[in-house]
């Protein structure tokens, strides 16, 4: 029985210690374990992966001699513009061109039957002949008629009379020669022969018809396109620069296609109109072109480009830097260190794919033209995988 209790007093007593180590080894696993995961953070952190660049296309800031033009639609117009009709009436007997045909001043391209005008003009021909037989023939008699009256035999008023017989006469005579002058004018008229020179157009009336000078149409169409003209407008805004520009030389004018994108042909400014349209705000200006390879064809809409000034040792940067902000544009350059770096910049003019910067950037520097959506101050850039380098004037 003692043994028991003994026992049993034994049991109760290492209860508590048994507690007591218990909560002891719970403290200090929970220490070891904070101390291991505050010495690990500096390592987690000093392990934590750099920000990757950006891959960026980059161009170099330019300095060279800008041409700046003035861009205008316009349209252009035939030297001569000649719609070709019959100057008498009359059946249309013969065309002698073909259409698109190239014409010299001169050349026969159709003709009208001539049967009743080649008549017209015998019969004027005859009666003069007729009134030179009549003439003769009065001068004749005048000429005894004085003799007699010399003579005493003849009266001066028989002498007046016969006089005036050979006046009329000889008036009659001056009307043959006119009435033979339109006759021949008449018959020469059924020859339709080209103005100028030029390039013949769709034939509108076909051999066989009845042709009148009181037709309102054409049998057909003659242009000289060779000197070609180009009519067109420009802002208001931009008569001083235009009249500056033409004052120290013949400018430049150049025509390209519709598109923009093409060069036609190049000419010289002509003339710049006498008058602003106030409707538009706008002038017409004439630019006068060789045209030698017909590039410029009559009616065509073309966008003439005339060149007012060139800009020395000017700065350029690609259109496709430019950025605008709040603060107004922009660009991003490459620093040293490889960054984007944000720059603010004056514009100047824009030509075509390059923007002249009049202050902010220097000769040399690397602008970003491409991936700057992904951008921020001091980004890291890399000109690799997603970019290239080119030239500030290629796209």
């Amino acid at each position: 029985m003692h043994s028991k209790d003994s026992r049993l007093g034994r049991r109760r007593s290492l209860r508590p210690a048994a507690v007591v180590a218990l909560i002891l080894l719970c403290a200090v696993a929970g220490g070891l374990t904070w101390f291991l995961t505050q010495s690990s953070q500096p390592a987690q952190t000093a392990r934590a992966p750099a920000r990757p660049p950006v891959p960026v296309s980059v161009a170099s800031a330019e300095m060279k001699d800008v041409p700046i033009f003035l861009t205008g639609l316009g349209t252009v117009q035939a030297t001569f513009t000649v719609g070709i009709h019959s100057q008498i009436d009359g059946k249309l007997q013969d065309v002698l061109f073909s259409e698109g045909q190239r014409v010299k001043k001169g050349d026969l391209l159709a003709k009208i039957d001539p049967r009743l005008f080649q008549a017209a003009l015998d019969q004027a021909k005859a009666k003069k002949a007729q009134d030179e037989a009549t003439l003769a023939g009065l001068e004749k008699d005048l000429a005894r008629f004085k003799t007699l009256g010399t003579r005493g035999f003849e009266t001066q008023q028989n002498i007046d009379q016969q006089q005036a017989k050979v006046d009329t006469s000889r008036a009659a005579i001056v009307a043959d020669e006119a009435a033979i002058e339109t006759a021949q004018t008449q018959l020469d008229y059924t020859e339709i022969r080209a103005p100028s020179d030029g390039r013949m157009g769709v034939r509108m009336v076909d051999p066989g018809n009845v042709v009148r000078a009181s037709d309102s149409g054409s049998i057909a169409v003659l242009v000289q396109a060779q000197p070609a003209i180009v009519l067109f407008t420009l802002p208001a805004d931009t008569l001083d620069d235009v009249r500056a520009a033409m004052a120290r030389e013949s400018a430049e004018v150049q025509a390209y296609d519709r598109n923009n994108r093409l060069l036609l042909s190049t000419g010289r400014l002509a003339t710049i109109d006498n008058l602003i349209d106030q409707a538009t705000a706008s002038y017409r200006l004439k630019a006068t072109f060789a045209n030698e390879d017909e590039r410029l064809w009559p009616g065509q809409f073309v966008n003439a480009r005339l060149l007012v000034d060139t800009r020395k040792n000017a700065i350029t940067v690609p259109n496709a830097a430019i950025q605008r902000g709040p603060d107004g544009p922009f660009v991003w350059v490459v620093s040293e260190k490889k960054t984007a770096v944000a720059r603010s910049i004056t514009m100047g003019p824009t030509v075509a794919a390059v923007t002249i910067v009049d202050s902010g950037i220097d000769h040399g520097e690397q602008v970003i033209t491409g991936g700057q959506y992904k951008l921020s101050d001091n980004a890291p850039v890399s000109i690799g995988a997603g970019g290239r380098q080119h030239a500030a004037g290629e796209p």
